[in-house]
């Protein structure tokens, strides 16, 4: 049984809420002081509290409320606490509410709106308590982060990618070459960088080849350098990029990409560190940090017989898996905000419409559409036709994911239901924990 204590020096609140409570399958407890409030509290499993501001005869300043609020709040961090306070106390109320209040009323209280706000608390229960520890301890970690290393102003917010650079910054400092996986477009040279500047090596430079955009013939020029005449076109001698790196960092991102006959150099560089240049006989020395970085499915490579063995083991002493976009939807609008820098702001609509689209892309993907969006944009409000993003083309024909709620129809819901999420989350065919997931993405409160 769901229970709610409520705690107000007024017998008659008391007995109308407890009344109104028991109408409703929720087992009322009444207590008519602070103290008694505590001990009872002490005494019984609460799943809520609602509780005066005033309790003292002629006392209006709220402080015997903000008291009671804290010591609850101080011996059960957890519990939902619901104020009551009349109109010249709303300031107070307002306080509390930021400083972990769940809500406050107004006396004299609307039943339905009371319902709604205990319906939806007693709702989230545990696993609303869950949620907000998970919160809190996600945000702990990122800040532990923050202030052990360096993280380039990486925008931050899902689980999954937290979870990505924690493992990167964990591993910076070691010199073992790292592998960062993941589709194109998701970062995985922001991560390798990151790792660079959290290295050792953080000091010396960091070198970042393309392996996919080279020509297969002159990668190996580009690694490793070329003597003058090593290959047409060779006017003068060069250095590689393992040279330009010593005593820093290289990344080789689409290392898939790199022929057989390379793989074997590449090879030897990492277990000995040394490379001739092409055209040359002189073996050079050097001492570089490898991270690599591919989209592509190394392993099946290996399988096929394009990607060596043994290079696939030495390069892949640790991998860091970066998510594409669509699996770390927390990050899209922070993302979204980051690229904006304040130049414009983004409608309800863009909103939607950044939500509800697949970001094949991924976060290079978004860059775009953001960049594109605010010179259209001019400045002012942006538009979901502004984005020109498939899923926002509502009127073009263009394909919309159907079963994702809009902003606008989860708000509607609610309204219909009266403010309770069960009944929401019913109209629109989703559980409660799936609308209570979209309220929090377009920024809506129980």
């Amino acid at each position: 049984m769901r229970t709610v204590l409520i705690i107000d020096d007024h017998a008659g609140v008391g007995e109308a809420l407890s009344l109104l409570l028991s109408l409703h399958d929720i087992d009322p407890l009444y207590a008519a002081s602070p103290d008694e409030g505590l001990a009872r509290l002490a005494a019984h499993r609460v799943d809520l509290v609602i509780q005066d501001m005033n309790f003292s005869a002629d006392t209006t300043s709220g402080e015997e409320g903000r008291a009671l609020f804290q010591q609850i709040r101080e011996r059960h961090p957890d519990l939902p606490i619901i104020l009551l306070t009349a109109w010249t106390q709303l300031e107070q109320a307002v306080a509390l509410v930021k400083a972990g209040a769940a809500d406050y009323l107004a006396k004299p209280w609307d039943d339905a709106k009371l319902l709604a706000t205990v319906e939806n608390l007693l709702e989230l229960g545990e696993s609303g308590r869950e949620l907000r520890r998970s919160r809190h301890e996600q945000r702990q970690r990122l800040d532990t982060l923050r202030q052990r290393y360096r993280l380039d102003g990486l925008v931050v917010e899902s689980p999954a990618l937290l979870r990505c650079l924690e493992l990167a910054c964990q591993v910076a400092r070691s010199a073992a070459p790292v592998l960062v996986t993941g589709p194109n477009g998701s970062g995985k040279e922001r991560i390798a960088a990151i790792v660079h500047g959290n290295s050792s090596v953080a000091d010396g430079p960091f070198v970042a080849v393309n392996c996919g955009a080279l020509p297969g013939d002159l990668i190996e020029a580009e690694l490793f350098g070329a003597e003058s005449g090593a290959f047409t076109g060779a006017a003068r001698a060069r250095e590689g990029r393992f040279e330009s790196a010593d005593g820093g960092t290289l990344f080789l991102d689409e290392i898939g990409n790199l022929p057989l006959a390379g793989q074997v150099k590449l090879l030897r560089v990492l277990e000995t560190g040394r490379f001739e240049r092409l055209g040359s006989s002189r073996t050079r020395q050097t001492t570089v940090r490898v991270i690599s970085a591919t989209n592509a499915d190394l392993r099946a490579m290996v399988r096929a017989g394009t990607f060596r063995e043994d290079l696939y083991y030495r390069l892949n002493v640790i991998e860091v898996a970066l998510p594409g976009l669509a699996d770390r939807p927390q990050d899209i609008l922070p993302l979204a905000e980051h690229f904006l820098a304040g130049r414009a702001i983004l409608s309800d609509g863009a909103r939607d419409a950044l939500m509800a689209h697949a970001w094949p892309g991924n976060v290079r993907e978004l860059k775009n559409a953001i960049e594109r969006a605010a010179l259209l944009a001019n400045g002012h409000s942006i538009g979901e036709q502004d984005l020109a993003l498939p899923a926002a083309a509502a009127h073009s024909g263009a394909l919309r994911n159907l079963d994702e709620p809009s902003r606008d129809t989860v708000v509607a819901a609610l309204e219909a239901a009266s403010g309770v999420v069960s009944r929401a989350a019913q109209a629109l065919g989703l559980s409660r924990q799936a609308l209570y997931r979209r309220m929090e993405r377009y920024g809506l409160d129980a």
